[in-house]
C-alpha cells in the first residue's frame, strides 16, 4: 500500500503516518526508509518522527525529543536500555512512492493513493 511520496519526507528527518489507528514514524535516510512506532516509551508521547536521525556508535537512530533516549531504526532498540524497544515496521521505495505491507495507512495529510 502506498503511504505517501518520499518527496514528502525530506532527508534525514521523520514524518509520522497513521495505520489503522496506531501512529508510526517513518524516516528517510540516504534515500532509504526506515519505520518504528511513533510511541515513545519513556515520555508517553507519540513524538519519535520528531526527533533527531544520526548514528551512534555505528547505528543508524533516532534521539527522542523529549527525553534524548536513542532508538535503533532497524530493530528499534533502546541504546542507553536495551531492554525497551519500540515496533520495527515494513517499508519500502518503488519509484517515487514509501509503501507498507501494513494494510489501512497513510502519511501525514496526505491522503491514501487508490
Amino acid at each position: 500500500m502506498k503511504l505517501c511520496p518520499l518527496d514528502a519526507i525530506l532527508p534525514d528527518t521523520g514524518v509520522c503516518a497513521l495505520v489503522n489507528g496506531r501512529q508510526i514514524a517513518i524516516f528517510r535516510v540516504n534515500d532509504r526508509v526506515y519505520a518504528i512506532d511513533n510511541f515513545d516509551p519513556f515520555s508517553k508521547a507519540n513524538v519519535l518522527s520528531r526527533g533527531i536521525v544520526g548514528d551512534l556508535k555505528g547505528e543508524l537512530v533516532v534521539a527522542s525529543p523529549v527525553y534524548k533516549q536513542h532508538f535503533s531504526l532497524t530493530t528499534g532498540r533502546c541504546v542507553e536500555d536495551p531492554d525497551v524497544r519500540v515496533a520495527v515496521h515494513p517499508v519500502s521505495v518503488e519509484g517515487a512512492y514509501v509503501l507498507t505491507a501494513l494494510p489501512g495507512s497513510h502519511c501525514g495529510s496526505e491522503p491514501p493513493a487508490p
